[in-house]
C-alpha cells in the first residue's frame, strides 16, 4: 500500500536542443515572462482571455532557474543544472549533476493478484492487463468510459491504496482548467524566457515543466483547487468499492521556498491520486465529459446489470479538442512515443508521468484508446527503480492494447459505444 508523502526529490527530461539558445539569451537578458497573443479565435468570452502574464520577481527567478534544466532520460536517473558564470567579460556553463539512489525493486517473485476479486471483471481485458504488467511491480486499471464499469483491477491492493503523486499527469487537470478559464487555447504560444516559446500541444507531448508551472501561477491554487476537485481528486472515484481510498488534495498551496502552486502543477507535489481517480478523469476526457462512479462488479450477474451512476456532468466538452492533440502528440512523438513500439493499429490518447521520494520511483500512465468500436481506458501505475518510469508505463500499455487486439477483443464489438448508449443515473456520493 502506497502511504502518503512528501516528495523531495523530482527530476524530469528535457532536450538540449530546445534549451540551448534560451540558455544563452536568459544569461544575457532578463525579462518578464508574457503570453504572447494568440491569432487562434477561442470558444471562451473574449473578456475572459488573457494575452499578458504578470510575474513576480521572485516567480520569474524560479522559472529562470527552471529553464536552465537538461535532458536526462530515467535511465540515467540524474537532473543536471546549467549555470552561468560571467568572469572577465566570458562567459562559462557549468553542469552540476545530481544522482539520487534507488533501492525499491521494480519487479516481484509473488503473485501480486493474489487476493484480487475478478469473478465481474471482463476476463479478455483481465487477461491482456496481466500479460503487459508481467512481473513489474505496479497495478492496471482498465475501464469503460461509457458506463464507468471497471473491466480489470489487477493488484487491488495497489489500486485501492491511499494513492501517489500523480506527477505530470496533474499536466490534464491544469490544463483543462486553463482552458476552461479561457487563459489560453491549444495555439497559445507562452514565453519561457528569451525567444522560447511552447503551446499547449508541444507542452503536453513533451510533459514541460516551465510551461505548467506558469499556468498554475496565472490560475491560483484556489482556482487550480476547484478544478482539481470537480474533476474527482480528494473524493473516492467508485462507488461502494470495498477498501477504496480516496486520496488527498491539500487546502493550502506548497509554501513559495517548495515551489507554490507552481510546483504543485508540474508534479502534483503535495497531491495523493490513486488509479481510480485517475481513470475516471480520463475516462471524462474520452467520453465528452460525464464523470461516472466507478463500478468494480463481483460477479458475472452484477456486471451484466450494471447501472451507469453519474457523479457530475463537467462542463468541458467545447474544450476537450484543445487537449486532444497533446495527449496523441505524446503517443505520437512525446514522452510516451514508447507504446508505438508494441502498437500503432489505431489512436492512443494519453500522458505520462515520472517522480520520485526516498529511493521509490513512481510511473504513471493514463490513455484511452479511439477505435472505431468504441473506447476503452487504461492506467498504468508502476512503483521501484531504475527501470519504473512513464515511458515505461506506456510501453506496457502498448503490450495491453497489443494483447487486446490480438485476442480480437476490438473487433468482437457489435457496434461503436457512444457516452449515452446506457441510460445513467445522477446520484449522490455512496454511503
Amino acid at each position: 500500500m502506497i502511504s502518503q508523502k512528501v516528495w523531495t526529490f523530482k527530476h524530469k527530461s528535457y532536450p538540449m536542443k530546445r534549451f540551448l539558445l534560451p540558455l544563452l539569451l536568459s544569461a544575457l537578458v532578463s525579462q518578464p515572462l508574457l503570453f504572447a497573443a494568440s491569432t487562434t479565435t477561442t470558444h471562451r468570452p473574449a473578456h475572459r482571455a488573457h494575452s499578458r502574464v504578470h510575474e513576480s520577481a521572485a516567480a520569474r527567478s524560479h522559472i529562470a532557474n527552471l529553464q536552465h534544466s537538461e535532458r536526462v532520460t530515467g535511465a540515467h536517473l540524474a537532473t543536471a543544472s546549467l549555470t552561468t558564470v560571467r568572469h572577465h567579460g566570458y562567459v562559462r556553463h557549468t553542469r552540476h549533476h545530481y544522482y539520487e539512489r534507488f533501492t525499491a525493486s521494480s519487479f516481484v517473485s509473488a503473485d501480486q493478484t493474489a487476493g484480487d476479486i475478478t469473478a465481474g471483471e471482463d476476463p479478455i481485458v483481465r487477461q491482456a492487463a496481466i500479460n503487459a504488467l508481467g512481473d513489474m511491480n505496479g497495478t492496471v486499471v482498465a475501464i469503460d468510459p461509457s458506463n464507468g464499469r471497471i473491466l480489470a483491477m489487477v493488484n487491488q491492493k495497489l489500486a485501492l491504496s491511499s494513492g501517489a503523486e500523480p506527477c505530470s499527469t496533474i499536466k490534464l487537470s491544469v490544463a483543462l482548467a486553463a482552458l476552461d478559464e479561457g487563459i489560453i487555447t491549444k495555439e497559445t504560444p507562452v514565453n519561457l524566457g528569451g525567444s522560447y516559446h511552447l503551446n499547449l500541444t508541444e507542452a503536453l507531448a513533451h510533459s514541460n515543466n516551465a510551461y505548467f508551472e506558469t499556468l498554475g501561477r496565472r490560475l491560483g491554487f484556489d482556482r487550480v483547487r476547484h478544478y482539481a476537485t470537480e474533476f474527482g481528486l480528494g473524493e473516492l472515484a467508485g462507488y461502494n468499492i470495498d477498501g477504496e481510498q480516496p486520496g488527498i488534495y491539500p487546502d493550502q498551496p506548497l509554501a513559495e521556498n517548495l515551489g507554490g502552486v507552481g510546483r504543485m502543477c508540474s508534479f502534483g507535489e503535495g497531491v495523493s491520486m490513486t488509479p481510480l481517480q485517475l481513470g475516471a478523469l480520463v475516462a471524462a476526457i474520452a467520453n465528452g465529459g460525464t464523470l461516472y462512479y466507478l463500478q468494480h462488479p463481483t460477479t458475472p450477474t452484477e456486471a451484466l446489470s450494471l447501472q451507469p451512476r453519474i457523479k457530475r456532468t463537467l462542463d468541458i466538452a467545447p474544450i476537450l479538442p484543445e487537449i486532444h492533440d497533446g495527449m496523441q502528440a505524446a503517443v505520437q512523438y512525446g514522452t510516451a512515443r514508447s507504446l508505438r513500439t508494441n502498437f500503432n493499429e489505431f489512436p492512443v490518447l494519453g500522458k505520462t508521468g515520472t517522480c520520485s521520494n526516498d529511493g521509490t520511483r513512481f510511473g504513471w500512465f493514463a490513455s484511452y484508446a479511439d477505435t472505431q468500436y468504441g473506447r476503452i481506458v487504461a492506467v498504468f501505475f508502476l512503483e521501484g527503480g531504475r527501470p519504473t518510469f512513464g515511458p515505461k508505463a506506456a510501453e506496457l500499455t502498448g503490450v495491453f492494447y497489443r494483447n487486446l487486439w490480438d485476442s480480437s477483443y476490438f473487433a468482437a464489438k457489435q457496434a461503436p459505444v457512444t457516452s449515452d448508449a446506457t441510460p445513467a443515473t445522477a446520484v449522490g456520493a455512496p454511503q
